[in-house]
């Protein structure tokens, strides 16, 4: 058996969780592999809206094994809050929420520290969530984290109290900032509690057995491709990798146990925060793809910044992450659009180009655009790729065309049944 894996192909916000929570009932794992309480999955059905940070998306699913993977980063507090918003919508998690015991912790000085840093910088700040998760990865690779499993270990409260001492001594450097650090402690040692109630494992030991078994497993990827601390647009970049080649490094399994690779992406593009976004649309098209799409961030209700597609940008996601088929998102957004484009090219150093330049931050850079016409109607009660408009079907593939990869998924709705298969 090998892993199939779902990730975002833009700057997160791609509407992964909803995908996740339609194929999770071919699977009999789902397993997060990176990043932290910034992901922000929303989740519709019976009515309800769910958002989820750190759970992966399979948890609505009866019966399904839900892993949090060594890759993520963990803050207690937010996690028991999450867990109790699951007890009250009556979801049953504790014989199958599974946590990597190296999976590093979130403290309160660590989202101290992130507040104050990002307020240091001013005008170059990069649009941090503020949850503390940089500073988590950084302690991970200076070697000074602590993980899930320390908090069954003896000398735990030692191990806190270094750490803290450490960022105390690194506040010292950014102008002072309000933060209750005796509230915030005691709220997070209370929250040990919840996670110790779950069950640890060694997730690469665990994915091993698992895999030999012959059991079925999804790997669940949070922000999104151009988010990868390696590949992104960095500075603008969170903290992980979010490729493919996280999931290796996020659950402990070799490069040829992945499998399916479903890229998810939005008919359009949004980004959060600041950062390079070559097709974005400052204008009234913004807008309305904004108002439409109801582009306002699950996790800090930040308004997205909106533009057209951008074929370069996944191109190279899909190079990156060896994408073998694609699943659109929210192209109901573009109902009632009379017409819409998409970026075929970046114009830079003189000609058209499709590669993505060295430096995105930097390089002055003109969109080339192809436009389509728009089909002006709902695609409320279309549940076949034959069924859709056939301007809709145009645009999907001329994508197809350029990308080489197969759109097999559309998603008309948030509603977890307004998926077109193909």
């Amino acid at each position: 058996m090998q892993i199939d894996v779902i990730l975002g192909l833009q700057w997160g916000d791609e509407g992964k969780g909803k995908i996740v929570d339609y194929l999770a009932n071919d699977y009999d794992i789902v397993a997060r592999f990176q990043g932290g309480p910034n992901a922000g999955h929303t989740l519709k059905f019976g009515g309800n809206k769910y958002v989820l940070h750190t759970v992966p998306s399979g948890i609505f699913r009866a019966g399904l094994i839900n892993l949090i993977g060594n890759g993520v980063v963990l803050d207690p507090v937010i996690f028991q809050r999450e867990l109790r918003s699951l007890e009250q919508s009556q979801v049953e998690f504790k014989s199958r929420l599974l946590v990597s015991r190296k999976a590093h912790l979130i403290l309160p000085t660590h989202r101290w520290l992130d507040a104050a840093s990002e307020a240091h910088k001013g005008k170059a700040k990069i649009g941090s969530t503020l949850k503390g998760i940089g500073p988590t990865y950084m302690d991970k690779t200076g070697r000074n984290g602590l993980r899930v499993g320390d908090v069954n270990q003896p000398g735990f409260r030692d191990l806190y109290e270094g750490l803290k001492t450490k960022h105390l001594e690194l506040l010292k450097i950014y102008p002072a900032i309000d933060f209750d650090l005796a509230g915030e402690e005691k709220a997070w040692f209370e929250s040990l509690d919840t996670l110790r109630s779950l069950q640890f494992v060694d997730s690469e030991y665990y994915i091993d057995d698992a895999l030999r078994a012959g059991k079925r497993i999804l790997a669940e990827g949070a922000q999104g491709s151009m988010l990868d601390i390696d590949f992104g647009t960095y500075p603008y970049v969170t903290s992980s990798n979010t490729i493919t080649a996280g999931v290796c490094t996020g659950l402990g399994i070799a490069p040829q146990q992945v499998g399916r690779v479903i890229g998810i992406t939005k008919a359009y593009c949004t980004r959060v925060g600041g950062g390079p976004f070559p097709t974005e649309l400052d204008n009234e098209t913004g807008e309305k793809l904004r108002q439409e799409g109801m582009e306002f961030g699950s996790t800090t209700g930040r308004p997205r910044r909106c533009g057209w597609i951008d074929l370069p940008q996944l191109r190279y996601t899909n190079i990156l992450n060896g994408t073998t088929e694609l699943c659109m998102t929210k192209i109901d957004v573009l109902n009632s659009f009379t017409e819409i484009a998409a970026a075929t090219h970046y114009r830079y150093d003189g000609k058209d180009q499709q590669n993505l330049p060295y430096d995105l931050c930097q390089a002055e850079i003109e969109p080339v655009l192809q436009h389509f016409e728009g089909w002006q109607s709902s695609l409320e009660d279309i549940y076949s790729f034959d069924a859709l408009p056939k301007q809709a079907r145009a645009f999907l593939e001329a994508l197809e065309n350029y990308l080489g990869v197969p759109v097999k998924m559309v998603s008309t709705g948030p509603e977890r049944e307004k998926l077109i298969i193909r």
